[in-house]
């Protein structure tokens, strides 16, 4: 075998050895009874056309490849926003390990979470016993300052109650009476990880504000919302808020959790809002959020303590954060200082020089609907065409905002929103009206590989490429950096065309 202590080949080129090409032609003539190689390719063919879009357009009962995660992955994300949270999934620990997984392939670190760890006993006769002895164990080997609970489809499906199984814990002593376990029901077979989100945020501050004396200050509470790019972006955030003399609460930072230094000390929490902080929010003037799908019902919480409230869309590029500025401005009285500014203008500055290169360029884009309106308002801005814009949790009035967005731009004339579509749709997309570029996930990989258009990753999740959270895609700054993201993919596909026998008339050394 060519794997030796000696030579040590990684997976992708051990694989290639011709042993295992041997080994896997055998597997494959002898067990999986496939059709003959000339069928299979000509079904693939078949099923990238637009006769087969159609079909594919007209399924009603099926989702394959959906653009989205499950709400408990939303509700794990937001309760690690907060100082000494540990999420607590009522439900099996194969959910729970899906959660910690997915966000730790993200972001490249730990996520803690535990779980009530049901089976089918529990799935019979409810999960109570679960919730006590679980409250009890997570409180007494992890050290937490809250637990956050949430619950996945089988605690749902048998109608576990959260609030009184929560009440009987602490009567059994699993924790103490004052020790805050604020809840959230997350059903993982509706809604999305968006939904979760809002659902835990809102329960978390559901926690410190109920009945509570309001006593009204100058302060402005954040919403963040679900996002990849958090460790960047919330810490971009608070630097223009600094730069303003802002006094504001973010409610739920996961920049410092998902982003731990390694200095030779475990960090099982790190960093967060502090829950003195939460407490407090309640006496902001103002409750703002940064993504509406994520925050629905969170806003409404804070409207009901007649604190003033408005939302964006992931603001990303020269308008949206015009817009996010000019609210705060507005809001809290603070001008918006030159260095801002001077950043808008490197900005628009930036965009000028490389016009040439964007404009005109077509676009798919899929992901939460706050990012896609967002890149396709960015996309807009240098003259480009988001052609496929697609959200699997996307709802027919987000499409009609898409479409309003589109028809204000005479780049948006050809352009189209999916609601409730998802990546086997958007390959069909791709095959029948190919754009230029895909902006997507790391899921799109495959979309890329099966239809040649070249994928840009910027939104959550990213599994095959480092570090990319770390860098702020919010604010002009942020701009930047997804400008710069854009153009990289657009010079390397067109120095990879130069590769090719007769290509290099365009392999130039100055772009």
């Amino acid at each position: 075998m060519p794997q030796s202590a000696e030579k040590v080949l990684d997976h992708s080129l051990l694989f290639r050895e011709p042993e295992y090409k041997e080994m896997f032609a055998k597997k494959r003539a002898d067990m999986e009874n496939m059709p003959a190689a000339e069928k299979v390719q000509e079904t693939a063919d078949w099923t990238k056309s637009w006769e087969y879009r159609e079909k594919n357009f007209a399924r009603e009962s099926l989702s394959i490849n959906p653009a989205k995660a499950c709400q408990p992955l939303g509700a794990v994300f937001a309760a690690a926003g907060f100082e000494k949270t540990l999420s607590f999934v009522h439900g099996s620990q194969g959910c729970v390990a899906y959660y910690r997984s997915h966000l730790s392939r993200h972001f490249k670190e730990p996520c803690s979470a535990v779980s009530s760890s049901m089976t089918e006993d529990a799935a019979v006769f409810g999960g109570l016993n679960n919730m006590v002895e679980g409250l009890k164990n997570a409180y007494a080997l992890y050290s937490p300052k809250m637990i956050a609970v949430s619950t996945t489809c089988m605690a749902e499906v048998i109608g576990d109650d959260l609030q009184s199984f929560i009440i009987g814990a602490k009567e059994k002593e699993s924790v103490p009476q004052d020790f805050p376990v604020p809840f959230a029901h997350t059903p993982a077979f509706v809604g999305s990880h968006t939904t979760g989100y809002d659902n835990m945020l809102r329960g978390i501050l559901e926690g410190f504000w109920a009945n509570a004396e309001v006593t009204k200050n100058e302060t402005i509470n954040i919403v963040p919302g679900f996002d990849g790019f958090a460790v960047g972006n919330n810490r971009e955030l608070k630097r223009i808020l600094d730069l303003m003399g802002v006094e504001y609460t973010i409610l739920s930072d996961v920049s410092d959790q998902f982003d731990t230094p390694s200095d030779g000390e475990f960090r099982m929490y790190d960093g967060g809002t502090t829950l003195e902080a939460a407490k407090n929010a309640v006496n902001a003037k103002a409750t703002i959020s940064l993504q509406q799908y994520c925050s629905t019902k969170t806003l409404q919480y804070a409207k009901s303590f007649d604190q003033e409230t408005a939302s964006f869309h992931y603001p990303m590029g020269v308008a949206a954060t015009d817009e996010f500025l000019m609210k705060v401005s507005d809001i809290t009285g603070k001008e918006i200082p030159e260095e801002l500014r001077m950043e808008r203008g490197r900005l628009v500055d930036a965009m000028a020089d490389s016009q040439a290169t964007l404009h005109g360029k077509t676009y798919a884009i899929y992901g939460d609907p706050d990012f896609v309106y967002a890149m396709a308002r960015f996309v807009l801005e240098f003259g480009g065409e988001p052609r496929h814009c697609l959200a699997t949790n996307g709802t027919k009035p987000w499409a009609k905002k898409m479409q309003a967005l589109f028809d204000s731009s005479p780049f948006g004339a050809e352009c189209k929103a999916y609601p409730g579509n998802d990546l086997w749709h958007m390959r069909s997309l791709l095959a029948t009206e190919p754009t230029d570029f895909l902006i997507g996930n790391s899921h799109g990989k495959f979309l890329e590989r099966d239809t040649g258009v070249p994928l840009i990753r910027l939104t959550f999740p990213i599994f095959d490429r480092h570090h990319h959270h770390r860098f702020p895609v919010w604010g002009y700054q942020g701009g930047l950096r997804v400008l710069v993201t854009l153009l990289d993919k657009a010079f390397d596909t067109l120095d990879a065309a130069g590769l090719e026998p007769g290509g290099d008339i365009s392999f130039d050394l100055t772009r």
